[in-house]
This record gives C-alpha cells, structure tokens and sequence, in this order.
C-alpha cells in the first residue's frame, strides 16, 4: 500500500535498530507524548525490540484520556435535556463519568449521536431547527481548528441552537509540567507530529533550551518512531537538547498558519484542568469573549457539579508515564475496554487499551480468587 508500506519495511526497521544498538551506550528514558504513537509501539512490539536499557515512556498525548471529568459530568448533564440532541465522537460515548457515561445516557432514552466531524453537528443544527445541537469539542491543537471553523460556520448561518462545549488542551504546557515533576524519569520526547502539522515546532524550542532535553518531531508509522527514537538517542549521547524535525513530509518549522489563524480567532488561552493529571495553568482553550453565545456551559447552566474519579483508576500515573498498565491491580479483570473504570482503557489513543490490545493484559485464571 503505497504511502503505508514505505513506513514499516522490515528491513529498514532492522537496520535502524542494529543503528540504535551500535550507538546507545548508557540507558535512556524517552517519552513519546501521543496516544498514536504509543499504539504503533506497542502493537507492532517495538518497545520490546529497543537495546535494552532504552525505555519508553508513555506520555498523556491521549485526547479522550485527558478531558477532564467535570467536562464529562457537564456533556451528561447537558445531553439528558430533552430538548437537546448531544453530538461527540465515538470514543467519547464510553468514557466513564462520575455516576454514567454517555453511550449509557442514549440508552436511557437520551438523544446522543455519533458525528464525524464538527461540521455534521452544524448540520444537524441546520436540519432540525426545533433541536438544541451540543457538539462536545475537545483535543489537542489538531482538532481546535475544525471545531473553531465550525462555530465561524454557525455564526455566518445565524444559527440559535447550535453550542459547543469546549475543552481543549494544548501540549507544551503539558511537557514543562511533566518536566517540573522531580520524579520525571524523562530524558527525551517524541513530540506529535500531527500537532507539530498544525502549531510547528517552535513553541518547543524554549522547552528543549531551557530543560536542555532533546525534542524530535515524529510520525506514527514504525519506521518514524524507530528513526525518531535513533535521533533522540543521538542527541542524548551527544549532550543536545534541541529540536529535531523527523516528520519533514508533514511538518514545517512554522506549522499551518490559516489553520492557526482560526484557533485564535475563535479560541484563547485557559488554564485547564487535564483528567488525571490536574490544573495546570494556561494548558487549554476556551471560547473568546466573541463567541460566548455558542458556549454549551453557558447556555444550559452547567457549570458547578461535583465529580469525583474511581477509587482503583490509576489513570493519572500512567498518563505522566510513572507507571504502566500492568501496574494497576484492576487492569484486565474489574478494568477491561468493556467495563472501563477510566479513560485510557476506553480510548482509540488510550494506552491501557494499547496494552490490552496486544495481549499485554493480565487476565486472571479460572483458580485465582
């Protein structure tokens, strides 16, 4: 499959790992931030076939994995009005809440319902005039530009019942916190590609002089992340800390300038709450003053609920990679893609569905209790 094949030929992969081999000489602990990335690693079994001593760390790159609880509680308060159709991604539908989740919600009779693209929701909202239309907008730097254009698209069609409910987060934020952690094992990043696609790279210049850790620009293909994490390597054993492009066929230095453009016209910096990981300041978008009329918190008053996550998920310490799937008592047994008790096993990018997928799980016998 032309574009696909040319990223996982098995014998540029061997080469790059007998390359990796021949030039790492100490341990190294690497990051990769993305969900995406962490699903090729795991399923293609290249975490296990690095030179031992290289450690890969799996970072809270997972944008269903991070939106914050209270976001969840308010998309369920929002989406149980009966005269609201409540419109998200399929991921989104099965992520726990405090007391339900979605996907639970429609089931009960809720009018919830899977759209591929802001757009859809638009025009439902175009479509069904009687309806209250909620789009529930959240993400990394990647999807901020559709859902901004959506709003822009609503606003020129003059629509009433079409609201967002935005959580947006942003990655460099992300980065310097885990880095401030004095517990934080991590040497080097491989920073999202498809974030890099949209923002560039500079916004991690600062990050890689100040910390003095090396950041490479990756793809998601195997031979991506083996070639990031050979340059990662390098500059590790060289004493760099710099910034790397490894995904030159998608990424420019400056990113997508119109795409930026329409981030900030309809969004501005927030500090933002990231689902087990915590406040962390100016981490997130919301909505610019402008544009407070389409804002589904706003509109339906669902501000201040309590929530509070499941005693037995340890979502957060595997999100800021300080332990792994496995590590949790509950993975595999009372915690399965079926029966999630937190976000990273319900999630396409989610690593504990990662190592579930790939038969990492710890499944109890028929003679355990």
């Amino acid at each position: 499959m032309r574009y696909l094949d040319e990223y996982r030929d098995p014998g540029l992969a061997r080469g790059l790992l007998d390359r990796l081999r021949r030039r790492a000489t100490r341990p190294w602990r690497i990051m990769e931030v993305c969900g995406g990335q962490t699903h090729t690693l795991v399923r293609q079994g290249i975490d296990e076939l690095l030179p031992a001593g290289i450690r890969m760390i799996h970072g809270p790159g997972c944008p269903v994995c991070v939106t914050p609880l209270e976001t969840l509680d308010r998309a369920m308060a929002v989406a149980a009005r009966p005269e609201v159709t409540f419109t998200s991604f399929g991921d989104m539908l099965r992520v726990p809440g405090t007391r339900t989740d979605l996907l639970s919600l429609r089931a009960r009779g809720a009018d919830v319902r899977v759209v591929y693209s802001p757009m859809d929701a638009v025009r439902i909202a175009v479509a069904e005039p009687e309806r209250q239309v909620v789009f529930l907008a959240v993400g990394f730097e990647t999807t901020a530009p559709a859902n901004a254009m959506a709003v822009l698209h609503a606003r020129r069609l003059a629509l009433a019942n079409f609201s967002v409910l935005v959580s947006h987060v942003l990655v460099p934020p992300a980065m310097t916190a885990l880095l401030a952690d004095p517990d934080c094992e991590v040497q080097a990043f491989l920073a999202a590609g498809h974030v890099c696609a949209v923002m560039g790279w500079t916004q991690y210049e600062p990050i890689a002089a100040r910390r003095h850790v090396p950041v490479v620009v990756t793809g998601f293909e195997p031979l991506d992340l083996l070639e990031g994490i050979l340059m990662a390597v390098e500059q590790l054993e060289e004493g760099r800390g710099e910034v790397e492009n490894q995904y030159a066929r998608a990424v420019r230095r400056s990113g997508n300038r119109p795409a930026q453009q329409v981030i900030g016209r309809v969004f501005q910096v927030t500090d933002r709450t990231w689902r087990g990981i915590g406040h962390l300041p100016a981490s997130g978008l919301q909505l610019a003053p402008e544009f407070a009329a389409f804002d589904a918190a706003r509109r339906f008053g669902v501000t201040d609920l309590r929530s509070a996550e499941h005693p037995e998920c340890i979502a957060g310490a595997i999100l800021t990679g300080a332990r792994e799937p496995t590590d949790c008592a509950a993975y595999g047994t009372r915690c399965t893609p079926r029966t999630p008790l937190g976000a990273p096993m319900v999630s396409a990018e989610g690593t504990c569905a990662a190592y579930y997928a790939a038969g990492r799980a710890t499944v109890p016998t028929r003679s355990d209790p």
